[in-house]
């Protein structure tokens, strides 16, 4: 039982930017200068795709969708310019 406590204790220790995936990073300013989740939807949608979830992850907005050629994707943007963000293979 200690020793979950110590795991937990650990666990809240770690920063917020720990709990990103890693696999995009953005330098994207204050949050304050982002456009919407709702502005991105949009423009992915007018493109073609389908947008199943939009969250922040690294700075960036990850999104899962099915693209316009029909396949399932996962795909960041930078959410200030909506610029894609290649993924870092790891």
């Amino acid at each position: 039982m200690r020793l979950t406590h110590c795991f937990l204790a650990l666990l809240c220790a770690l920063p917020l930017s720990a709990q990103a995936t890693g696999l995009a990073t953005c330098d994207s300013g204050d949050p304050s200068t982002w456009k919407s989740k709702d502005e991105l939807k949009q423009k992915l949608t007018d493109d073609g795709w389908q947008v199943r979830l939009i969250k922040e992850d690294g700075g960036c907005y990850e999104v899962y969708a099915i693209d316009k050629e029909g396949n399932r994707t996962e795909a960041y943007f930078h959410p200030v310019t909506f610029e894609p963000i290649p993924i870092e293979e790891h």
